[in-house]
């Protein structure tokens, strides 16, 4: 009679929790969180602010002029901004045009002959160029080249190197290269070199009779700067 007492108790106890658990929901998975990485996007336009040093190229001349002693130019410092425009592809390169324009604090090379002086000086520089890169994630290396520009009023002389005729080119061309590291959303940091070259400039004076000075017009220039950067895509994510 115990035994049967006692079948009976455990029917009925297993007979109710399979009632109970036949009530209760359906247990619910949850995933991991999605982690989403930054696929850095350089395609786009950007307007820049730079601050930098430019220097002078070759300082020789040559004259007709044995009194004419020369110097080169001055160091000079340069601030200025940029505007320009990238594209990403294939997928780690990137091509781009960009405009720039520095003004230069002096950049004076001057001659003279004792008593009478001639002063070459630009007061700005500017430059349009193509540029070719490759990028890692937020790093870009990168070359640049193509037209460069300057002013054309900075030239003074006295009477002794009147009236001083030259050939002085306004235009000539520019080739550079740096490092661009996108070190935020939209902004990115930069350090580049960029050379300008003129080729040569020639002046006719009297000094004494007919003298002729020619000499090369070249700068070099370093430069820091900060982008911000107009992505035509948006951001975009990469899922792990």
């Amino acid at each position: 009679m115990k035994k049967f007492l006692l079948g009976t108790v455990a029917l009925v106890a297993l007979g109710t929790a399979s009632a109970v658990a036949a009530d209760l929901p359906a247990r619910t998975y949850t995933k991991a969180p999605v982690y989403a990485a930054p696929i850095y996007n350089w395609t786009g336009i950007y307007v820049g602010a730079h601050i930098g040093a430019a220097f002078g190229g070759d300082d020789g001349f040559a004259t007709t002029d044995p009194t004419l002693v020369g110097s080169n130019r001055d160091a000079a410092f340069l601030g200025g901004g940029q505007i320009g425009a990238d594209y990403q592809f294939a997928p780690n390169w990137l091509v781009g045009i960009e405009g720039q324009i520095s003004g230069l604090s002096n950049s004076d090379r001057n001659f003279t002959s004792g008593v009478n002086s001639f002063r070459d000086r630009s007061d700005w520089l500017a430059s349009v160029t193509g540029r070719l890169g490759y990028t890692w994630g937020p790093g870009l290396i990168y070359a640049k080249g193509g037209v460069a520009f300057r002013d054309d009023n900075g030239l003074a002389a006295t009477a002794g190197f009147l009236p001083a005729v030259t050939d002085r080119n306004s235009t000539g061309y520019t080739v550079g290269g740096g490092l661009e590291y996108m070190f935020a959303p939209a902004w990115s940091a930069k350090v580049e070199y960029q050379y300008y070259n003129f080729d040569t400039t020639n002046v006719a004076y009297t000094n004494g009779g007919a003298q002729a000075l020619s000499y090369k017009d070249d700068l070099h220039t370093v430069k820091v700067g900060v982008n911000y950067r107009f992505n035509w895509g948006g951001p975009v994510v990469a899922k792990y």
